[in-house]
Protein backbone atom coordinates (compact mmCIF):
# COMPACT_ATOMS: atom_id res chain seq x y z
CA UNK A 1 0.00 0.00 0.00
CA UNK A 2 1.46 3.35 -1.13
CA UNK A 3 1.62 6.41 1.39
CA UNK A 4 -1.25 8.20 -0.33
CA UNK A 5 -4.11 5.29 -0.35
CA UNK A 6 -2.88 4.95 3.22
CA UNK A 7 -3.90 8.06 4.15
CA UNK A 8 -7.18 7.93 1.79
CA UNK A 9 -7.74 5.14 3.99
CA UNK A 10 -7.40 6.90 7.34
CA UNK A 11 -9.45 10.24 6.10
CA UNK A 12 -12.35 7.18 5.20
CA UNK A 13 -12.37 5.76 8.74
CA UNK A 14 -12.20 8.83 10.31
CA UNK A 15 -15.68 9.50 8.20
CA UNK A 16 -17.28 5.96 9.46
CA UNK A 17 -16.59 6.61 13.04
CA UNK A 18 -18.00 10.80 12.94
CA UNK A 19 -21.58 9.30 11.04
CA UNK A 20 -21.89 6.12 13.91
CA UNK A 21 -21.64 8.84 16.10
CA UNK A 22 -24.61 10.93 13.85
CA UNK A 23 -26.43 7.91 13.97
CA UNK A 24 -26.20 7.17 17.48
CA UNK A 25 -26.74 10.40 18.46
CA UNK A 26 -30.05 10.55 16.68
CA UNK A 27 -31.38 6.86 17.94
CA UNK A 28 -30.86 8.38 21.30
CA UNK A 29 -33.31 12.47 20.09
CA UNK A 30 -35.95 9.83 19.01
CA UNK A 31 -36.64 8.84 22.63
CA UNK A 32 -37.24 12.71 23.34
CA UNK A 33 -39.09 13.95 20.31
CA UNK A 34 -38.74 17.85 19.48
CA UNK A 35 -41.32 19.96 21.33
CA UNK A 36 -44.55 20.62 19.60
CA UNK A 37 -46.49 24.18 19.76
CA UNK A 38 -48.83 22.51 21.80
CA UNK A 39 -46.46 20.53 24.21
CA UNK A 40 -45.38 24.33 25.33
CA UNK A 41 -47.93 26.36 25.74
CA UNK A 42 -49.39 23.20 27.69
CA UNK A 43 -47.61 24.31 30.81
CA UNK A 44 -48.23 28.06 30.59
CA UNK A 45 -51.23 28.69 32.78
CA UNK A 46 -54.44 29.99 30.49
CA UNK A 47 -56.27 32.89 32.35
CA UNK A 48 -60.14 32.72 32.33
CA UNK A 49 -61.89 35.57 31.01
CA UNK A 50 -63.38 37.42 34.41
CA UNK A 51 -67.26 37.13 34.06
CA UNK A 52 -69.67 39.37 36.34
CA UNK A 53 -72.53 38.06 38.57
CA UNK A 54 -75.96 37.19 36.55
CA UNK A 55 -76.17 38.04 33.26
CA UNK A 56 -72.97 40.37 33.66
CA UNK A 57 -75.40 42.78 31.19
CA UNK A 58 -76.63 44.91 34.46
CA UNK A 59 -75.25 45.47 37.35
CA UNK A 60 -75.94 47.72 40.31
CA UNK A 61 -73.77 49.57 43.00
CA UNK A 62 -74.88 51.70 45.95
CA UNK A 63 -78.37 49.48 46.48
CA UNK A 64 -80.12 50.79 49.73
CA UNK A 65 -83.57 50.49 50.98
CA UNK A 66 -85.66 53.23 53.17
CA UNK A 67 -86.83 51.11 56.50
CA UNK A 68 -90.36 51.09 57.18
CA UNK A 69 -90.12 51.42 60.89
CA UNK A 70 -91.26 54.99 61.66
CA UNK A 71 -91.93 55.94 57.80
CA UNK A 72 -95.09 57.74 57.43
CA UNK A 73 -96.67 54.65 56.10
CA UNK A 74 -95.10 51.69 56.90
CA UNK A 75 -96.76 48.89 54.41
CA UNK A 76 -94.46 51.22 51.71
CA UNK A 77 -91.19 51.69 50.71
CA UNK A 78 -88.78 51.99 47.93
CA UNK A 79 -85.32 50.46 47.13
CA UNK A 80 -82.30 52.61 45.16
CA UNK A 81 -79.14 52.06 43.53
CA UNK A 82 -77.16 53.10 40.06
CA UNK A 83 -77.92 50.69 37.51
CA UNK A 84 -75.34 50.09 34.94
CA UNK A 85 -75.96 48.69 31.40
CA UNK A 86 -72.40 47.05 30.39
CA UNK A 87 -74.26 46.23 26.44
CA UNK A 88 -73.91 48.42 23.16
CA UNK A 89 -78.02 48.40 23.09
CA UNK A 90 -80.35 50.51 25.48
CA UNK A 91 -82.31 47.57 27.91
CA UNK A 92 -84.99 48.35 30.04
CA UNK A 93 -86.26 47.13 33.24
CA UNK A 94 -89.43 45.76 32.97
CA UNK A 95 -90.77 44.27 36.59
CA UNK A 96 -89.29 43.53 39.79
CA UNK A 97 -90.07 41.48 42.68
CA UNK A 98 -89.13 41.26 46.02
CA UNK A 99 -88.53 38.91 48.80
CA UNK A 100 -90.88 40.37 51.85
CA UNK A 101 -93.75 41.49 49.81
CA UNK A 102 -95.48 40.16 46.90
CA UNK A 103 -96.33 43.58 45.51
CA UNK A 104 -93.14 45.16 43.63
CA UNK A 105 -93.78 48.27 41.12
CA UNK A 106 -91.48 50.54 39.26
CA UNK A 107 -92.11 54.02 40.32
CA UNK A 108 -91.37 57.53 38.50
CA UNK A 109 -92.14 61.09 39.93
CA UNK A 110 -94.22 63.54 38.01
CA UNK A 111 -95.48 66.31 37.88
CA UNK A 112 -99.68 66.38 37.76
CA UNK A 113 -102.35 68.66 37.74
CA UNK A 114 -99.37 71.26 39.49
CA UNK A 115 -98.45 68.67 42.37
CA UNK A 116 -95.83 65.84 42.23
CA UNK A 117 -97.16 62.27 42.37
CA UNK A 118 -95.44 59.47 42.50
CA UNK A 119 -96.89 56.67 39.55
CA UNK A 120 -96.03 53.58 37.61
CA UNK A 121 -93.83 53.96 35.06
CA UNK A 122 -95.03 53.68 31.26
CA UNK A 123 -92.74 51.25 29.23
CA UNK A 124 -90.44 50.31 32.50
CA UNK A 125 -87.20 51.97 33.38
CA UNK A 126 -84.90 52.35 30.68
CA UNK A 127 -80.85 52.14 30.83
CA UNK A 128 -78.97 53.89 28.10
CA UNK A 129 -76.33 51.42 26.15
CA UNK A 130 -73.24 51.99 27.80
CA UNK A 131 -75.02 54.22 30.21
CA UNK A 132 -76.08 54.72 33.75
CA UNK A 133 -79.18 55.03 35.73
CA UNK A 134 -80.04 55.94 39.19
CA UNK A 135 -82.62 54.78 41.19
CA UNK A 136 -83.16 57.86 43.95
CA UNK A 137 -85.21 59.15 46.55
CA UNK A 138 -87.80 61.90 44.04
CA UNK A 139 -87.29 60.11 41.04
CA UNK A 140 -87.32 56.74 39.59
CA UNK A 141 -87.30 54.12 42.17
CA UNK A 142 -88.65 50.14 42.75
CA UNK A 143 -91.50 50.25 45.07
CA UNK A 144 -92.14 47.84 47.51
CA UNK A 145 -95.55 47.06 48.93
CA UNK A 146 -98.26 45.84 51.45
CA UNK A 147 -95.43 45.72 53.63
CA UNK A 148 -96.81 43.70 56.74
CA UNK A 149 -93.40 42.55 58.42
CA UNK A 150 -91.36 45.75 59.29
CA UNK A 151 -88.68 46.26 57.45
CA UNK A 152 -85.73 48.01 60.17
CA UNK A 153 -82.32 49.28 59.51
CA UNK A 154 -80.03 46.70 59.14
CA UNK A 155 -81.98 44.47 57.40
CA UNK A 156 -81.35 43.15 53.93
CA UNK A 157 -84.38 43.14 51.66
CA UNK A 158 -83.45 40.95 48.10
CA UNK A 159 -84.96 42.69 44.94
CA UNK A 160 -85.06 40.94 41.48
CA UNK A 161 -85.13 43.31 38.46
CA UNK A 162 -86.63 41.44 34.81
CA UNK A 163 -85.16 42.67 31.70
CA UNK A 164 -86.89 43.36 28.48
CA UNK A 165 -84.24 40.96 26.58
CA UNK A 166 -85.57 38.37 29.23
CA UNK A 167 -82.49 38.23 31.43
CA UNK A 168 -82.87 39.12 35.05
CA UNK A 169 -80.46 40.14 38.06
CA UNK A 170 -81.08 40.01 42.35
CA UNK A 171 -79.21 42.35 44.54
CA UNK A 172 -79.61 42.92 48.45
CA UNK A 173 -80.46 46.05 49.35
CA UNK A 174 -79.92 47.21 52.79
CA UNK A 175 -82.28 48.93 54.86
CA UNK A 176 -81.64 52.42 56.07
CA UNK A 177 -83.14 55.08 58.31
CA UNK A 178 -84.33 58.05 55.79
CA UNK A 179 -86.31 61.06 56.54
CA UNK A 180 -87.36 61.46 53.08
CA UNK A 181 -89.20 59.25 50.55
CA UNK A 182 -92.48 59.53 52.46
CA UNK A 183 -94.27 57.92 49.84
CA UNK A 184 -98.19 58.11 50.28
CA UNK A 185 -101.08 56.77 47.93
CA UNK A 186 -103.92 59.58 47.52
CA UNK A 187 -106.94 58.74 49.11
CA UNK A 188 -109.44 60.02 46.57
CA UNK A 189 -110.65 57.40 43.84
CA UNK A 190 -109.73 59.08 40.62
CA UNK A 191 -105.94 58.98 42.04
CA UNK A 192 -105.83 55.57 42.88
CA UNK A 193 -107.49 54.45 39.87
CA UNK A 194 -104.31 56.49 37.79
CA UNK A 195 -102.01 54.55 40.24
CA UNK A 196 -100.67 58.32 41.37
CA UNK A 197 -99.53 58.96 44.75
CA UNK A 198 -97.87 62.22 46.29
CA UNK A 199 -95.01 62.26 47.83
CA UNK A 200 -93.25 64.05 50.91
CA UNK A 201 -89.77 64.31 50.76
CA UNK A 202 -88.67 65.21 53.99
CA UNK A 203 -86.06 67.45 54.70
CA UNK A 204 -83.24 65.64 55.51
CA UNK A 205 -81.70 61.90 55.56
CA UNK A 206 -79.82 60.07 57.78
CA UNK A 207 -77.88 56.22 56.99
CA UNK A 208 -76.81 53.59 59.05
CA UNK A 209 -74.60 50.60 57.58
CA UNK A 210 -72.41 50.86 54.79
CA UNK A 211 -73.20 51.59 51.46
CA UNK A 212 -74.20 55.00 50.20
CA UNK A 213 -75.55 57.89 52.18
CA UNK A 214 -79.34 58.51 51.37
CA UNK A 215 -79.66 62.12 50.15
CA UNK A 216 -82.86 63.83 49.25
CA UNK A 217 -83.67 63.52 45.13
Amino acid sequence: MTMGSGRRCRRWATAAVCAGALVVAGCGSAGEPAPTAASTTASTPVSSPATAAGSGEVTITDTWVKASVGAQDPTMTAAFGVLTNHTGQDLTVVSASNDVTDRTELHEMAMVDGAMVMRPIAGGIKIPANGTTTLEPGGLHVMIMDVTTPITPGDDVHVTLTLNDGSSMTFAALAKDFAGANEQYNGSAASSAAGSATMDMGTSGTSSGAGATPTDG
